[in-house]
């Protein structure tokens, strides 16, 4: 039931320089595409410092129990509000975790505590919503057909296909997941409203919007699915945004 996020985890893996623990806000970010904050609820967010962990560790499928995601990896933990949060990957430069899912908007806590020393407490703000979508290296958003096949150049979308865009950042849903679980049914975004999705500066028909919400088996992955429309032209950029939050941009689609 994790394939969905391990596989995006490969693609979001990254590097930076580094004794223990250290690092600052400015070196929290997205883990889609490493972009500052705000953050929103239940997002899959990035520290990069130096003296993060002893050594590399992974989330693996005997570390869920009963469908709860664990919230220490080899002696790290990270806390926010002096709670600790569900964690996906750890390093001695980088820690993955899930933004808690129950935070209300506004300034947090995020601290990170390894092998028992704790690091420095930064603050951090939350939103409401903060989209973010994954990429390749192409420049595509990661994306697939209804039926799971991944669209690229070479295997691309057409007009009137319905195709399945993946992001986080998306916000609380409804029902919204607790803390540490992993979410095994459909959720819709509680910010679907104000959802915005455009190809080429076009938006999308709310219409052609067939669910905006969590990705089942994936903890703090969301998924849109919507139906090409006509006149998307080809490769179009993709634009998200939702609750007055700014769009990331320079991401394609590929459609012919």
């Amino acid at each position: 039931m994790l394939r969905c996020w391990l596989a995006l985890a490969v693609l979001c893996g990254g590097t930076a320089s580094g004794a223990g623990p250290t690092y600052s806000a400015a070196s929290i970010v997205n883990a889609s595409n490493y972009s500052a904050g705000p953050f929103a609820p239940n997002s899959v967010i990035s520290i990069f410092g130096s003296g993060l962990a002893r050594s590399t560790y992974a989330l693996a499928a005997s570390d869920i129990v009963a469908g709860q995601m664990p919230n220490e990896l080899n002696y790290v933990r990270v806390y926010v509000q002096d709670q600790p949060v569900a964690l996906l990957f750890v390093s001695e430069r980088q820690i993955n975790f899930i933004m808690s899912s129950v935070q209300n908007p506004g300034p947090v806590r995020v601290r990170v505590v390894t092998e028992g020393v704790s690091g420095p407490e930064v603050v951090v703000t939350l939103a409401d919503a903060a989209p973010a979508l994954f990429a390749l290296d192409s420049g595509y958003a990661i994306a697939t057909s209804a039926d799971g096949k991944l669209l690229t150049a070479d295997s691309p979308a057409h007009a009137g296909d319905t195709i399945v865009v993946y992001a986080t950042g998306l916000g609380r849903t409804s029902p919204n997941p607790a803390v540490y679980e992993i979410p095994a049914s459909l959720a819709w975004i509680v910010a679907l409203p104000t959802l915005k999705v455009t190809l080429a500066g076009k938006a999308v028909d709310s219409g052609s919007i067939k669910y905006a919400g969590l990705t089942p088996g994936s903890a703090g992955l969301y998924q849109i699915n919507l139906v090409v429309p006509d006149g998307a032209g080809e490769d179009p950029e993709i634009q998200v945004s939702a609750a007055g939050s700014t769009p990331q941009t320079g991401l394609k689609l590929p459609v012919r």
